[in-house]
């Protein structure tokens, strides 16, 4: 299996898979690292995951997505508060 998480440390190495097993409902995969020892790696970040987006979200993105959540907590603000 190949590291494919663009920020781990091991991005791009291959690793042997020893076993799979669920984790918090997340399969992992635990796997040969060196001599004697083992690396565990979520499933989405490995060559076995769903493909990941090939971009990052700009900061005008990021900022419009921030805009949003505060709007929906004010929302939610006054419905919570409106309803008592």
């Amino acid at each position: 299996m190949t590291v494919t998480h663009p920020f781990h440390a091991m991005a791009g190495e291959r690793l042997e898979i020893l076993y799979a097993k669920r984790r918090g409902g997340a399969l992992v995969f635990v796997c040969a690292y060196g001599v004697a020892r083992t690396v565990t790696l979520p499933q989405a970040w490995t060559d076995r995951g769903e493909v990941p987006l090939d971009h990052r979200l700009s900061v005008e993105q990021l900022c419009a997505a921030r805009e949003l959540a505060d709007a929906l907590l004010r929302r939610g603000e006054r419905v919570v508060g409106g309803a008592s």
